[in-house]
């Protein structure tokens, strides 16, 4: 049996160019946030190429916000982490086959709707509106300033999954230097299809551990959010303030939320897995002043300073330096006290990133 460390993070670990100034008083006195703030070293070797075997077998760091606790552990783990009645969400979105190649040109399907869609294509300056694309019936239809294209596909939204399946490829992150398997890019509870990109939190459960955590009382629930450009879009600004997110689809229906609200009433847990769970759960809470039944588009950024109405904890892997995810991660559990734990998990060789290890904030 593995022996599980314990540390304190007590906001006392030399991170290079973090200034471990109150929290509070750091998001109040600074107007603009400077995007360098969410930044740190990783070198390559850091990076998971691939997903370690049984999932469930990856590391988990556990870090209490209350008492800075930290605790070195396995992802199976978390169902000691958990109480009978917390509530675990899960996203359900399905990664399919958005990047078509043909030749020296690629195009990436962001979002499809019926007869059009939203792409990013490389390169992007060879075609003009009007202009016809190798994807057969295809044409530019305009062009965004952000880079994004609509084009006429000809097809409807079934038609142009059904194509994107049989000639495209699973969208490969930029770190990973030799693509992914598909069916390890793929959470065991994905079932609607609409993602660019895996909602990585949920790599790490088995269908053995869904078993454990129910047998333990653990209520789970599923919401969706259909990964696009806003959860995987660099930050290029040089504050947070500036960043555009782009929309991305949700839905979470009306049974779910009334166990959810339920949950908070009897002060039971909710534990979002994942950044793009949160972004339903509190985008949606946002929108409406509370949670409710809706299906459309949620367009927010989550930044120090934000106030959160329904999760009171999150799984999430390792996110990459200056990115949204990292802010969005920064805004629950405390800037420098993620940027310690970033630290302390490289001092302990964890793995960051899609197929890396994962982190239970509490």
């Amino acid at each position: 049996m593995r022996e599980n460390y314990h540390f304190s993070l007590g906001l006392s670990i030399s991170t290079p160019g973090v200034d471990y100034e109150d929290e509070i008083d750091y998001a109040v006195a600074t107007m603009s946030t400077p995007i360098a703030d969410f930044d740190y070293d990783l070198p390559p070797e850091f990076i998971a190429q691939t997903q370690v075997i049984p999932r469930d077998s990856s590391r988990l760091l556990v870090i209490n916000r209350d008492s800075d606790d930290i605790r070195d552990k396995r992802f199976y783990d978390i169902v000691d982490e958990l109480t009978a009645g917390d509530v675990l969400v899960f996203n359900t979105s399905r990664v399919f086959k958005a990047r078509l190649l043909f030749g020296d040109i690629e195009i990436l399907i962001l979002r499809i709707r019926d007869g059009e869609a939203d792409v990013l294509l490389r390169p992007g300056r060879k075609f003009a509106v009007g202009d016809d694309l190798p994807l057969d019936r295809a044409s530019v239809k305009a062009k965004q300033a952000d880079g994004v294209v609509t084009i006429h596909t000809g097809r409807t939204i079934e038609e142009m999954l059904v194509y994107c399946e049989e000639n495209g490829v699973i969208p490969t992150p930029p770190y990973m230097e030799q693509g992914v398997d598909e069916v390890a890019y793929q959470t065991v509870y994905a079932k609607e299809v609409g993602s660019v990109a895996a909602p990585t939190a949920g790599l790490h459960f088995t269908p053995e551990l869904l078993e454990r955590l129910k047998n333990k009382g653990i209520k789970l629930e599923f919401v969706i959010l259909h990964v696009g450009l806003g959860t995987f879009r660099p930050v290029q600004t040089a504050t947070i303030e500036e960043h555009q997110m782009h929309g991305e689809l949700v839905s979470i229906d009306e049974e779910t939320v009334n166990r959810l609200m339920a949950a908070k009433n009897e002060h039971r847990r909710v534990v979002a897995v994942g950044t793009t769970t949160v972004r339903v759960l509190e985008g949606v809470a946002q929108k409406f002043g509370e949670l409710q039944a809706y299906s459309g588009e949620i367009n927010m950024f989550i930044t120090p300073g934000f106030e959160f109405k329904v999760i009171d904890g999150l799984i999430t892997n390792f996110h990459l330096p200056k990115s949204t995810l990292l802010v969005l991660v920064s805004a629950l559990a405390g800037r420098e006290r993620v940027l310690a734990a970033y630290e302390l998990a490289k001092k302990l060789g964890y793995r960051f990133f899609s197929f890396g290890d994962a982190m239970f904030i509490c």
